[in-house]
């Protein structure tokens, strides 16, 4: 297959509930694993995410888990995912739902390039790019 990159996404401890928002909004197979998995671990960690891993039907890999015990948590900055292409129809119902309970900091409206594109925050303070190639708005 050689070689692939893919976004591994950190949170503070919701990284289950974050991993299965993420399977409800593309799909597909997620798989989970606990630091209590993986052998004693401090009870208070023991159902946190040591690794999570999302395969898509759309061909899409998204990693995830929770800050390691002793570690702090730094929340996404610097970075934003992208999600782009010509499929309208499945962009727009991926802005939906990311965008739901979350924040807009630009609508998913034409703009001047000629493309549809919009920023949001998802619930779980992930950023989100989606660009919706050559489609009137």
């Amino acid at each position: 297959m050689g070689s692939r990159l893919n976004p591994y996404l950190s949170f503070g401890g919701d990284a289950r509930q974050a991993m299965e928002f993420y399977r409800d909004v593309f799909g597909g197979s997620l798989t989970l694993s606990t630091f209590g998995d993986y052998g004693p671990s401090d009870a208070a960690y023991a159902d946190n995410i040591m690794h999570g891993q999302l395969e898509t039907p759309s061909g899409f890999t998204l990693m995830g888990a929770d800050t390691p015990p002793g570690e702090e948590h730094h929340p996404a900055s610097g970075y934003s995912v992208s999600l782009s292409g010509d499929d309208a129809d499945e962009l727009r119902g991926y802005w939906e739902k990311l965008s739901a309970d979350g924040s807009v900091s630009v609508p998913l409206e034409k703009q001047m390039w000629g493309d549809v594109f919009g920023m949001c925050t998802d619930r779980f303070g992930v950023p989100w790019l989606v660009n919706i190639a050559g489609q009137a708005a």
